[in-house]
């Protein structure tokens, strides 16, 4: 995985400063997320990304013909292209994941998912938000979910970082703390 988000780093980094430049992320990130997932479907990759009888513009020319009629700006059919020629079509869902980084940074924005052992009311949503956003300082957009094994409390989880403030967790801990 690691090797795969190397490949895409400095392509999401072209996308993304040319996207910011023309002042068109929203409408870049929603062109690159629909190929991503038409990349990273089994089937596309199978039957075309991983045929060796295609060339890389019949790669490209397919890839976008699966994603329908969607009309893709100049610039973002350019850069498929680019990554076509490139033998990189693979690596769009990455691509597009770096890009979304990129974007969310340059937005100060964040997206957090919350787990709880019961589902939280907006009042509960909006604490959480708030002190968050006080917190990191950036906007935040959450995504809750619930989980009963945890008794109580939260899970924060925003990218690599993850916040656990569940009773599971303090308890696990706990028993580890008196295990050592």
């Amino acid at each position: 995985m690691a090797e795969s988000s190397t490949v895409a780093r400095p392509y999401a980094k072209a996308a993304f400063e040319f996207a910011r430049d023309q002042k068109a992320l929203q409408a870049w990130s929603q062109s690159l997320s629909l190929v991503a997932q038409v990349a990273g479907d089994i089937d596309v990759r199978e039957r075309i990304l991983g045929n060796p009888r295609l060339t890389a513009d019949d790669k490209t020319r397919l890839l976008l013909e699966v994603c329908g009629d969607e009309p893709f700006d100049e610039g973002v059919g350019n850069f498929l292209h680019l990554v076509g020629e490139k033998g990189r079509l693979a690596a769009l869902p990455d691509i597009y994941d770096e890009f979304e980084a990129l974007r969310a940074q340059e937005e100060k924005r964040v997206d957090v998912t919350i787990v709880s052992a019961f589902e939280l009311d907006d009042a509960q949503q909006n604490v959480l938000v708030e002190a968050l956003k006080k917190r990191l300082n950036r906007e935040i957009s959450i995504t809750t979910q619930v989980d009963r094994e945890l008794l109580g409390g939260v899970i924060l989880r925003t990218g690599d970082t993850v916040i656990d403030g569940s009773v599971r967790g303090r308890l696990q801990r706990l028993r580890e703390a008196l295990t050592a």
